[in-house]
């Protein structure tokens, strides 16, 4: 369920971000958002209807997905845990044995002059 939600999203973000971009700012922007940008199948001021009303939906849907995945994954992670204090997770089976110990000599060795 997590996963289908996941990929949903993604594709949602995905439109959401194509269609801001498409959208005619104040300053021009891309200059995609005109009539003649759209194949002259709408007036300018229905693009802008549309591609607005558009945006509010895909937001709208981006929204509730990202709650919807909250939720479903709150108790994933423990209650008042942080992942930055968890020790790292070690296996038990790649550890390496400790070098037997040498034995210290009895006796310091001599000085060669």
């Amino acid at each position: 369920m997590t996963t289908v939600l996941l990929i949903l999203h993604a594709f949602v973000t995905l439109a959401l971000i194509g269609v801001v971009l498409i959208q005619r700012s104040e300053g021009g922007g891309l200059g995609i958002g005109t009539s003649a940008g759209m194949g002259s199948f709408m007036t300018g001021r229905g693009t802008a209807n549309l591609l607005t009303r558009t945006t509010a939906v895909l937001a709208t849907l981006f929204m509730l997905l990202a709650l919807a995945l909250a939720l479903l994954n709150r108790g994933t992670a423990g209650v008042g845990k942080s992942i930055l204090e968890e020790p790292p997770a070690t296996t038990q089976g790649t550890q390496t044995p400790a070098p037997p110990a040498t034995s210290k000599p009895s006796t310091p060795p001599v000085p060669t002059n």
